[in-house]
């Protein structure tokens, strides 16, 4: 019998149609909060501390307190990898300011933040996945200025999303006034040029990325020169490579952008390295656990 699929929700594990939101929860009415996605792989949680560090640095850069966090989720998490016998898939865990009635002002008096989490099942991208990469396409970036905090202000993204599925795109790169690219829709964005990395810099107009991290301590350690520089719409049309980073794709190359083919139009031998050097990473952290 097939194990429904589960979510956590004031204190219970429960299937995830037996859950319900106050209407006049802040993260529903005014997308009060933040969340995060973390990776499972053969049913532990990947990179849980980084993740966890970042969540702490987004509820700080919006004024909300949650005692014992790192406790509390990591116990959520390992109930929901458990209970929902997941082997490889992804929690996403979220925090509201919790109910209040409807006010623009943050209440007065401290409200009992709201915990949320949802247990999905992913399977490991194959060989084959990687090597046949992805398709994007450049949008204009106007997006608020505080992008590196995970809110649940998704909508931007979401619309730049949609679009690129209309133009037969996987990912749309966002690039501020279609001049200077800052990262994309759900990833971060690199170009290769002449075997150097580029990548935007961490900051407020994008997220900084637990992939994007990892990725760049993995480049250190390959001897791959990295600069963390802005770069423009134009170096990325020219890039030898190009290739994003998030939780669920790991390192993917972009093969194509508006239709044109970037470099031989096939995954290059620097996502390539980077990204069998990541899987050796999460195999050898998950092992050592």
């Amino acid at each position: 019998m097939p194990v429904p699929r589960l979510c956590y929700f004031n204190g219970s594990v429960m299937p995830v149609e037996k859950a319900s939101v106050n209407i006049e929860d802040r993260g529903y009415q005014f997308g009060d909060g933040v969340y995060e996605v973390i990776r499972v792989y053969h049913g532990k949680p990947f990179a849980m501390r980084r993740h966890l560090m970042r969540l702490s640095r987004s509820l700080k850069a919006i004024r909300m307190d949650f005692p014992d966090l790192e406790q509390s989720l990591h116990k959520v998490a390992e109930q929901l990898i458990r209970d929902g016998k997941i082997e490889h898939g992804y929690v996403y865990l979220q925090v509201t300011r919790g109910a209040a009635p409807r006010d623009h002002l943050f209440p007065l008096a401290p409200l009992p933040p709201v915990l949320s989490a949802t247990i999905t099942p992913c399977p490991l991208r194959t060989p084959e996945q990687f090597e046949q990469g992805g398709k994007a396409v450049i949008l204009s970036d106007d997006r608020w200025l505080h992008c590196n905090i995970k809110s649940l202000n998704l909508l931007p993204n979401v619309l730049a999303k949609d679009e690129a599925r209309r133009r037969g795109a996987d990912e749309a790169v966002l690039a501020r006034d279609l001049h200077t690219v800052t990262e994309g829709a759900s990833s971060n964005v690199f170009i290769v040029r002449d075997g150097i990395v580029f990548t935007h810099p961490d900051g407020p107009l994008i997220l900084p990325g637990i992939t994007k991290e990892i990725v760049l301590e993995i480049a250190g350690e390959l001897n791959i020169t990295v600069c963390q520089q802005p770069f423009t719409v134009g170096q990325l049309r020219q890039a030898d490579e190009v290739f994003i980073t998030d939780t669920i794709h790991e390192v993917h190359p972009i093969v194509a952008m508006d239709g044109i083919k970037i470099g031989d139009g096939a995954a290059g031998p620097v996502a390539r390295a980077l990204q069998n050097a990541f899987t050796e990473y999460w195999h050898d952290t998950i092992a050592g656990e």
